[in-house]
């Protein structure tokens, strides 16, 4: 598997709709931090993790890759 190069490491708050949205598990998307497929290249190991939201919803995305609570950021990328 190839490194990603942008990993960030501070969340990503997003207001986002309710449905589904695919977060990128795999840090190559240039759509960080939902996924734009490239993990299909880069990391195909690596699958985007479909989450859904009941209604619209105010959260705070991991874009470190490192969290316990995907998709959700746990503060992970402070000590990375």
């Amino acid at each position: 598997m190839e490194k990603p190069s942008n990993i960030i490491k501070a969340p990503a708050a997003c207001k986002l709709p309710a449905g589904d949205h695919y977060w990128c598990a795999c840090g190559h998307s240039s759509n960080q931090p939902f996924c734009d497929g490239a993990h299909l290249e880069k990391a195909p190991e690596k699958t985007p993790l479909k989450f859904t939201l009941e209604a619209e919803k105010e959260v705070w995305l991991c874009q470190c890759k490192e969290t316990s609570t995907p998709p959700y950021c746990d503060g992970t990328h402070k000590n990375i």
